[in-house]
């Protein structure tokens, strides 16, 4: 189990300073730096001094600030330094702590996105593995309806189908269309504080819930069934063990090993699909984050926004690995054996 693990955190190392190493040349090759943002900043709209200063020494003197004077390798090692430390640089628009502006929309997000993400896998799970023991039965025909209806229904699409529904359907105005929490949050009692914060969320974590029922559904069935063809369950019944005993110990289990094996990069896509609802719902997230610094070319939050998301999604996928790990008694975890992972 050591060496499995050692070589896993091995491999979230090098794909680390591979997305850094990408992330920084990146940097280089965006128009609109940190340099001709600072000069754009110092000319205030005069033409003939920005002419002047992008012929003077004021923008060496820039350069050496930034440290664009360097070797390219100096100048990865020295911003990689600071990307471990926490230090992003500063917002192009805010001027403020990249981490720190960033810092500030995670919890939000967290909130609404693992929300749905859990609900996700307690609504498909369950629902899969009944699909699969109902196959081509009344309960799987019409729970195909609804699971095809998420399946070909973008998250984004929804919202704004939701948005539309309760803006323009005076009896339908039952839940916010916008925001975290509403105005007067602060200064009402805790129990409204959750109520208020249940009562905004509703319309979004069914936006991202729907990202994921289709294919998860169809993935957990599509794993039950492979799992009910296979050759013990008949040894199994052939000894007398009960059926349901014989699902809940066995197929369940093994059946899960697929969707965890997936669960990295659902995770990807879930928080992708973030940017969207987020803008959409008006949600002060990174999603809403990224899709503004985008807009108007915060290159620092945007590269931050992409490490930040790629050490979470890293740390997803090392916990997925170890998940399969412990609940596949078939991987060998000593070094040098073979394994399925």
């Amino acid at each position: 189990m050591i060496c499995y693990l050692v070589r896993r955190i091995i491999l979230i190392i090098t794909t680390f300073i591979g997305i850094t190493v990408v992330c920084f040349f990146i940097t280089l090759m965006f128009p609109g730096g940190p340099v001709e943002q600072a000069i754009s900043h110092m000319v205030s709209g005069n033409k003939d001094r920005l002419s002047r200063l992008k012929d003077s020494s004021e923008k060496e003197k820039l350069n050496i600030t930034y440290g664009y004077e360097k070797p390219v390798l100096k100048q990865y090692f020295h911003w990689l330094s600071g990307i471990i430390t926490g230090n992003f640089g500063r917002s192009f628009q805010t001027n403020r702590p990249v981490f720190l502006v960033i810092s500030e929309r995670i919890p939000i997000s967290l909130f609404f996105g693992l929300t749905g993400f859990i609900l996700a896998y307690l609504i498909c799970i369950p629902l899969g593995y009944t699909r699969a023991l109902h196959h081509n039965k009344l309960l799987d025909k019409l729970s195909n309806i609804i699971v095809y209806i998420g399946y070909v229904i973008p998250g984004f699409a929804l919202g704004i189908l939701l948005l539309v529904l309760f803006r323009d359907v005076s009896f339908f105005n039952v839940f916010p269309l916008g925001d975290a929490v509403s105005h007067n949050y602060e200064s009402v009692p805790w129990y409204n504080k959750l109520f208020n914060s249940i009562h905004h969320m509703i319309l979004p974590v069914m936006c991202y819930t729907i990202t994921g029922l289709g294919i998860l559904t169809a993935h957990m069935k599509k794993s039950v069934m492979k799992e009910l063809k296979k050759k013990y369950i008949e040894t199994a019944l052939a000894k007398g063990l009960a059926y349901k005993k014989i699902i809940f110990r066995h197929v369940l289990p093994n059946a899960l090993i697929p969707i965890l094996a997936g669960l990295g990069s659902f995770f990807t896509v879930f928080f992708a699909g973030s940017i969207l609802i987020e803008k959409i719902f008006n949600i002060p997230g990174i999603g809403y984050l990224a899709f503004d610094s985008i807009i108007k070319r915060d290159y620092p939050v945007v590269i931050g926004l992409i490490i930040i998301q790629s050490l979470l999604n890293l740390a997803v996928r090392f916990v997925s690995d170890i998940s399969i790990a412990a609940a596949d008694p078939r991987i060998r975890l000593e070094a040098g054996a073979n394994n399925y992972v």
